[in-house]
């Protein structure tokens, strides 16, 4: 008995010297609520139970093992979840959020796999709104998602600089140039500042510049303590079509405020887009939103905006010229 209890604790301690260096997290997010879009349609508005409203639902695995002498091999699996369905989110892909390998050391960070686009993570980080709710200037803005077949180059933190390369392959037989991604952005983030700068452009199955396929964004935000400040600029150009290589080009402003108070947030936006090639086609928004915490990891939420098109444009519309109006509350919870 004494031998067998002996090699059990032998075998425990074994066990731990093995797995120490390494560690894996489970994670999620679990958001839902009620939405109510009236978009001009001739249907009429459209009331339903949607699920990431402020952030996309999510379940995720990601994992470290210490390698020795400062390398380390990183992994992310992520899954997009529909609450109001239990339906995986992007488009049914089982890891459709993020699904990469990686290694990390004092060199900084190299990633393969299907990642957030360059210009995603900078407009998550600028927009008050987290590329969330009613308000999220990605209504506006195009800042991409994520992207296949990516590999990725993070430096390492300079005193507040970072920056990344990204380099998305199109993998079409005879045309690395078709389908093809490439990006770069710089950051600085210290103190009160974090100011970004990204470049990204995308290629059609052509090989052309994707309709909306070169951006370049410019954004920032300031924490005053009582309040943060966000500002964000983007250029998007692109052919119109792909048998019409006219170049097409939108410029789009925002600003906008987080104000906490106690366990509440209030948030704010304005943003504008102005169309340089089509003729009365620009259009505005403005957003509020409010989240209280009801404890670190759960919240309530609600956000209402107003897209106005002019007679030219349908952004978040479903007419020309039609005004949308976005409203929408609900329940978040992080595990």
């Amino acid at each position: 008995m004494k031998k067998s209890l002996l090699a059990v604790a032998l075998l425990g301690a074994f066990s731990g010297a093995a797995f120490a260096q390494s560690s894996v997290t489970i994670y999620g997010l679990l958001d839902a609520g009620i939405s109510r879009d009236d978009n001009g349609a001739p249907a009429g508005a459209k009331t339903g139970l949607d699920s990431g409203l402020q952030n996309g639902s999510r379940l995720g695995f990601k994992g470290t093992e210490d390698l020795g002498g400062g390398l380390k091999a990183n992994f992310v699996l992520e899954s997009g979840l529909k609450l109001d369905t239990g339906t995986y989110d992007q488009n049914g892909t089982p890891f459709g959020r993020q699904a990469y390998v990686g290694l990390s050391g004092d060199f900084g960070a190299v990633n393969l796999g299907h990642q957030k686009s360059i210009t995603y993570s900078i407009g998550e980080a600028v927009d008050p709104f987290s590329l969330g709710l009613a308000g999220n200037i990605d209504r506006l803005f195009k800042t991409g998602t994520r992207r296949d077949n990516a590999a990725t180059y993070f430096t390492p933190n300079l005193n507040g600089f970072t920056g990344s390369v990204q380099y998305a392959f199109g993998e079409v037989a005879g045309d690395n140039n078709a389908n093809r991604t490439v990006g770069a952005s710089g950051v600085y983030a210290a103190g009160p500042i974090y100011a970004a700068v990204a470049y990204e452009k995308v290629n059609d199955p052509s090989g052309n510049t994707a309709v909306t396929g070169k951006k370049i964004f410019v954004g920032g935000v300031y924490d005053f303590g009582v309040a943060k400040a966000h500002a964000a600029y983007e250029t998007i150009k692109g052919e119109t079509s792909l048998t019409n290589l006219t170049e097409s080009e939108q410029r789009v402003w925002m600003i906008g405020a987080t104000v906490p108070f106690g366990a509440s947030s209030f948030l704010i936006d304005y943003t504008r887009l102005k169309d340089e090639n089509v003729g009365n086609a620009d259009a505005n928004q403005i957003a509020l939103g409010y989240l209280y915490a009801l404890s670190k990891r759960t919240n309530l939420y609600a956000s209402y905006s107003r897209t106005a098109n002019d007679g030219n444009a349908t952004y978040n519309a479903g007419a020309k010229g039609a005004t949308d109006k976005l409203f929408n509350f609900g329940l978040r919870h992080l595990f």
